[in-house]
Order: structure tokens, then C-alpha cells, then sequence
């Protein structure tokens, strides 16, 4: 059976009645007459789809086309081609009912063609070669590891359709509880508290976090969370991009020559679409991507008597003394579930860190309770001091924008792991002369 013919049946079956004297009719009505094999055909729909997959004409159209009866078909075309009206299903994250795109278009508040262009589902923003007309603007810094990261940021109108997505739809699909970044109340030290005062610590790093999120795994969380084909396939385009070929052309290689491999990884998935490092729908995209990674990695440290939180691309585990001995193994049990759930390993960035060393996650040193380093301490503390003699603009050694507004922010981030400390350095900096 021809493809254009299967869609057609696939709309003109969702459109009538579904049963099989409905399903003949609305056949013969897409056929313009009514062949001997309809009948047989409508009886397999039937036994297929007992109710009508009004979220899934797609998927109706490929398996109407497998259908014994269909192999019957081969010279027969269309005179009618309806469109499938399509209407969720289920909804068990009571999100905002999008039975087509129109309703997705009313949510966001844009013109059904500029959702077109915004979701680009024929791929002309992304194979732009003109800047102006990609919908995101391209950057690139270096790591402190010496690796580049690529940043994808949405252009101005496209990024407020993802803010209001992420705050109207997103964002109100819960993430696994393991995962303690971007999301209501999660924060580095929710990620590090499990952790604290454990005899054996280990640290991971999923590579290129963002860029390993394909489109097909967003479109499966939107179908997920209920929404029919059409509306997942928009909202995933609303949500990824493709990274033009001149554009990681311009992208420098790392000078680190250990890295051009996980660079030249890095180009390869950028090349496809994927979730952008830069968009403000990224991360709970992302978490949402890796729930199952986290259902299993939960379950293996589990099994292991030990704790497993995700902040990001950063992963945490944590257990009891015998784990020093058998850790090899956790780790290739850890690298297999992540290569399985399409993830890969930063192999330079795995710590394995027992009491006896200086333990951290997220920038928190967790031996005992998650704080500061006392070396950030002492040195925020020394910066302050000098300002406070010397005058700020003698410490302003690297021309830091908004240099006032900095140095409360580190203070800001003390406090909240060490109130007493955070009041000591607080006052220091309000006595300084910020004019000098």
C-alpha cells in the first residue's frame, strides 16, 4: 500500500465511525469506491486498535499499511485525503489539554504560521546558511578542563515561547526524585546532603549532557506526558536544534589533545537535532530525558546498600567501607546502565573519594555536612579584607563586571551552607567603600 494512501485511510478511519461498517464507509468515501479488500482491512484495523488512536494517526497509518489486507492495495490512490483530527488521550500530569496545534499555537499565543517557522518542522531555520534566519545564536567558551562547550542561545521571540512553555507545560512534569537540579526546591546542596559523612564517595560526569538528547527522546517525553503526534512532534521542535555545519566549522578544537576525541563526539551529536546548552527549556528537557537512567542507577546503588542523586550532568554515589574494595565493579555496572540509556561517561572527570581524602560535590566538601571549601573561605575573606583597606578596585584583578554585586553573590553562596561565616563576611563587605 502506498504511504500517501495509508495516511488518507489512517484520517478517513479516525474520522468516521470506528466500526467495521464505519471503517468500510469512510474507505470507500477516501477510495472513491469500495474494493473487495476494505472489508478484510477495516476487520484487522479493528482487531489492532479496538478503540481509535485519535493521538496516534501516524502510527495508524504504518500499521494499516502492514496489514495482511493491504498487500491488496498496491495500485489503489487517494481521491480524498482528510485530516485526522487528533485529541489527547491520557493526561496524568494534568497538563495543559493541546489537542492540536492550534491549541498549542492559543497557549503560546502566536499565529499558526509563526509556530511553523518557530518549530521548523521542515528544517529550514536549522539549514539556514544565512545567521539571520537561525532562530538560535551560536557561541563557544572554553571549560576549565580545557574542552570547548558549545552554546546554542534562542534568539529573543523563540526564547520567550520557551520560557512560557517551560513554566506552562515543562515544567510541571516531575523529574525522578534522584534528580535535585532545575527543579522546584533541588539545589546543589540537596544533591550533596545524601552524601555527607559517608566512608566512600564517588563522583561522575555524563559527557556533552544536553547534546546527547535527541529529538526522538523529547518527542517520546511529549507523547509521554499524553499529547497526540502532531502536537509532540511541534513541541519538540519547539524545544531542539541542529547545529549548522559552517557554524561547528568556527568552533576551535581543544588544545589538550586528549580531548579531540570527545570533541569530535561533541560535533557529531550537535550535527543532529538535540536539546541546545543555552535554551531555557534545556535542563528540564534533560532531567525528563533521564529519568529512566535515574530509575536504574537509584536501583544499582540501592542494591549496593549505598545513595544515588544527579545534579545535571554530575552524578553522586555514596556507601559503606566495603564499597572501597568492589568499586571497579559498581563503576563498569554504573558505565553499562549509562551506555545503555544513551549516555556516555567523562572518564577524566570519575572520583572516587574515601573519608580519609577531602570529599566533594558540587563545589561542596561533604566529609562531615556539605560547606564550603575553607580555602574559597579564607580566600573570599582575604579579597574583602584588602578591599576594605586598599580599596575594590586593587582586587578587581580580572575586570569583573558589577565587581560589588560578585563579591556578594560568593558571599550569598557561603551563607547558605555556613550562616555564621556568611554574617562574619557580609558585614565585612558592607563596611567597604565601594567608590575607591
Amino acid at each position: 500500500m502506498r504511504d500517501d494512501l495509508a495516511r488518507a485511510l489512517a484520517a478517513g478511519f479516525l474520522a468516521g465511525d470506528w466500526t467495521r461498517q464505519g471503517l468500510v464507509e469512510s474507505g470507500a468515501e477516501v477510495l472513491g469506491r469500495r474494493p473487495r479488500w476494505l472489508s478484510p482491512l477495516a476487520r484487522q484495523v479493528l482487531e489492532l486498535y479496538p478503540r481509535p488512536p485519535v493521538d496516534r494517526p501516524r502510527e495508524l497509518a504504518t500499521n494499516l499499511a502492514s496489514r495482511p489486507a493491504a498487500g491488496k492495495a498496491l495500485g489503489a490512490r487517494p481521491v480524498v485525503r482528510p485530516v485526522a483530527a487528533t485529541r489527547m488521550v491520557t493526561n496524568r500530569w494534568r497538563l495543559p489539554i493541546l489537542d492540536d496545534l492550534g491549541d498549542v499555537a492559543g497557549l503560546l499565543g502566536v499565529s499558526p504560521a509563526d509556530l511553523d517557522w518557530f518549530a521548523d518542522p521542515r528544517h529550514l531555520a536549522r539549514s539556514a546558511a544565512v545567521p539571520g534566519l537561525q532562530h538560535y545564536r551560536v557561541s563557544h567558551r572554553v571549560a576549565p578542563s580545557g574542552a570547548i562547550r558549545v552554546l546554542e542561545a534562542p534568539k529573543p521571540r523563540l526564547k520567550a515561547l520557551q520560557r512560557r512553555l517551560l513554566r506552562e507545560v515543562a515544567g510541571l512534569v516531575p523529574p525522578h526524585d534522584a534528580a535535585r537540579g532545575f527543579r522546584p526546591g533541588g539545589s546543589v546542596r540537596s544533591y550533596a546532603v545524601p552524601h555527607a559523612g559517608r566512608p566512600v564517595v564517588l563522583r561522575l560526569d555524563l559527557e556533552a549532557f544536553f547534546a546527547s538528547v535527541t529529538v526522538s527522546r523529547v518527542y517520546g517525553i511529549w507523547r509521554t506526558a499524553g499529547y497526540p503526534e502532531p502536537v509532540a512532534h511541534c513541541l519538540a521542535g519547539l524545544v531542539t536544534c541542529e547545529l549548522p555545519l559552517a557554524q561547528w566549522r568556527a568552533v576551535p578544537a581543544p588544545a589538550d589533545d586528549r580531548l579531540l576525541d570527545a570533541h569530535w563526539r561533541l560535533g557529531r551529536r550537535l550535527a543532529g537535532p538535540h536539546l541546545p546548552q543555552g535554551a531555557p527549556t534545556s535542563p528540564a528537557m534533560a532531567n525528563l530525558a533521564a529519568h529512566r537512567l535515574d530509575v536504574r542507577l537509584t536501583a544499582l546503588a540501592r542494591s549496593w546498600g549505598g545513595r544515588y542523586t544527579r545534579y545535571a550532568d554530575d552524578l553522586a554515589f555514596s556507601g559503606d567501607r566495603g564499597w572501597a574494595t568492589g568499586t571497579s565493579r559498581l563503576l563498569d555496572a554504573i558505565e553499562v546502565i549509562v551506555r545503555d540509556e544513551g549516555f556516555r561517561l567523562n572518564p577524566r572527570k570519575t572520583g572516587v573519594m574515601p573519608r580519609a581524602g577531602r570529599q566533594v560535590l558540587g563545589g561542596l566538601v561533604v566529609n562531615e555536612r556539605p560547606r564550603v571549601a575553607r580555602r574559597e573561605v579564607d580566600l573570599l575573606k582575604a579579597i574583602l579584607h584588602n578591599c576594605h583597606r586598599f580599596g575594590p578596585s586593587t582586587q578587581n584583578r580580572h575586570d569583573v563586571p558589577a565587581f560589588e554585586e560578585h563579591l556578594r553573590g560568593r558571599i550569598a553562596w557561603v551563607a547558605q551552607h555556613d550562616p555564621v561565616r556568611g554574617e562574619r563576611l557580609q558585614a565585612v563587605h558592607d563596611a567597604i567603600d565601594w567608590s575607591r
